[in-house]
């Protein structure tokens, strides 16, 4: 027997071609699973490492089973190779990224399982096809075993290097700073948060008291234009003042570089070239508490307080923060728990809403109460706070002023973002920071209507509504209260977020007093 066409090599083929989908996001080249885990990478790819090779064998021991010829032989390889359709079809789908309309995914199995007991009943009339088919199918796969043998090398590589993925960070300042002796500057990123839903075209009948405030003391710019529509570059090049298009990620997890928008030249990420360092360079303790990007990881040397989280869908939904051997046997679980459910018996696993509702939810919860740790502590004097709102999925209802159980929309998850503004007024009033505070509200990018959302299953009639039919305005919102400011200014002319950085340095250095001030040097920095 030819090593190529070994059981052995089949099998291994066959096991790393039914696992692309669980493989492929751990050895991508963007290493875009590992840079996001909150937890401990080894326990998301050693189960992952053990599937492997649990169904090679699997598929070993079926493939001796049918060397030899008669009805076991037919029905094996006919099996193995009608499970290939469906397979690879979801892979495609979750690569791509894209929807597979329900008719296909619904006709490919139940076509390959009619076919499968067809063969099984009938397999005598398809002996001659099968003995023909059966050897190039069987030298395909041999072949793509090499394949294989590289994602499975990959993958043990990848899971060396992030074996220690999220170590306590070894932060700028250890010990607890003296109290600032100047205001505090505390910039807020509202993840997708639309200037043009805040204040130009607001849903009928949703009430912003908190915006409405902070604009009737503050300087609305209405026309930002954003460093880019993706929170994963967009955060970088505001830190640093590098517009860039796209990162380059180790398989550490590390940032190492951007790429500039302009002229496509790689730049490498250098945590002390960031508007943190501007703020110790100025006597400013730094604190952050930030959403999906790992910002205690990637900056710890710049920030003296540090919290982050994001909680995504993983391959397999295996946990970061839970252990290998219950990551093992949780898919099984899920399984079991879908069978039951498909005979009456209890419920199915977690659905995909519900899990996304779950992950994002917690991801604000945990991030609400970092914020108020850092907020009450006054020797915190530059923080940085990223919240997860209004970005969707949506899971606050505002009718009810409760968490939902369903996806809910762009304009419910707007009113959680003015509650949580509220809330943080609050905090800084009942402490007599608020006036001297200098606060920036900013969103990263704005609603990405029919940019991503329009299509996915998160988007309801009242974003229809209110996006007019998908419209979209890629202004995000950009509004700066300066110390003591009580009355509303504007500046209409065109503003790249991309000087966020100079102006928080402008900040820092009390250049700026005024509103009178602010639209001066946005005019002259032109």
């Amino acid at each position: 027997m030819r090593p190529l066409t070994h059981p052995v090599t089949i099998a291994f083929g066959l096991a790393n071609l039914y696992l692309l989908d669980l493989t492929g996001p751990l050895i991508s080249s963007g290493h875009d699973v590992i840079y996001h885990l909150i937890g401990s990478a080894s326990t998301v790819i050693i189960p992952v490492v053990v599937y492997v090779v649990l169904l090679s064998a699997l598929i070993t021991g079926l493939l001796f089973l049918a060397e030899r010829t008669g009805p076991l032989r037919v029905i094996i390889w006919s099996a193995l190779l009608l499970a290939i359709p469906s397979i690879l079809l979801h892979t495609i789908t979750n690569f791509s990224g894209d929807e597979v309309p329900d008719w296909i995914t619904f006709t490919v199995a139940p076509l390959c399982v009619v076919a499968l007991i067809v063969i099984s009943i009938f397999w005598k009339r398809f002996l001659l096809r099968f003995e023909a088919i059966q050897p190039a199918a069987a030298t395909i796969l041999g072949f793509f075993a090499f394949t294989g043998v590289l994602i499975f090398a990959q993958l043990i590589w990848n899971g060396w290097q992030a074996r220690n993925l999220n170590p306590a960070p070894t932060l700028h300042q250890a010990q607890v700073a003296p109290a600032s002796h100047h205001p505090r500057i505390i910039w807020i990123v509202f993840d997708e948060l639309s200037h043009q839903q805040l204040y130009e075209r607001r849903f009928a009948g949703l009430e912003l008291p908190a915006f409405d405030r902070l604009a009737a003391q503050s300087t609305v710019f209405t026309r930002a234009v954003p460093t880019g529509e993706y929170t994963r570059t967009i955060l970088p090049s505001l830190f640093t003042g590098i517009p860039a298009n796209a990162i380059d990620v180790s398989a550490r997890g590390m940032l190492l570089g951007l790429k500039n928008s302009s002229g496509s030249k790689w730049t490498a990420f250098q945590q002390h070239q960031t508007v943190f360092q501007d703020a110790i360079d100025a006597g400013y303790t730094t604190g952050l508490a930030g959403w999906y990007n790992p910002y205690c990881r990637i900056m710890p040397e710049v920030l003296d307080r540090c919290f982050w989280t994001y909680r995504e869908s993983t391959p397999a939904n295996l946990s970061p923060n839970r252990s290998v051997a219950v990551n093992l046997i949780r898919p099984f679980r899920y399984l079991w728990l879908d069978i039951k459910h498909l005979f009456g018996h209890g419920r199915g696993a977690p659905s995909d809403e519900s899990r996304d509702i779950r992950q994002h939810s917690t991801d604000y919860r945990r991030l609400y109460a970092a914020g108020d740790a850092y907020l009450a502590d006054p020797s915190i004097d530059f923080l940085f706070l990223h919240m997860p709102i209004p970005h969707p999925y949506g899971f606050y209802d505002r009718a009810t002023k409760t968490f939902a159980t369903k996806h809910t929309s762009y304009i419910d998850s707007l009113s959680l973002t003015d509650v949580y503004l509220a809330h943080v007024r609050q905090l800084l009033e009942e402490r007599n920071e608020w006036d001297p505070a200098t606060v920036v509200v900013t969103g990263d990018h704005s609603w990405r209507t029919s940019f991503i959302w329009v299509d996915s299953m998160t988007w309801t009639d009242e974003d229809q509504a209110a996006s007019k039919g998908g419209e979209f305005d890629d202004r995000p919102a950009y509004i700066v209260k300066l110390p003591n400011q009580q009355t509303s200014a504007r500046i209409d002319e065109t503003f790249s977020a991309i000087r966020t950085r100079a102006l928080l340095n402008a900040l820092l250095q009390g250049q700026l007093r005024t509103s009178d001030d602010l639209e001066a040097w946005v005019s002259s920095k032109k």
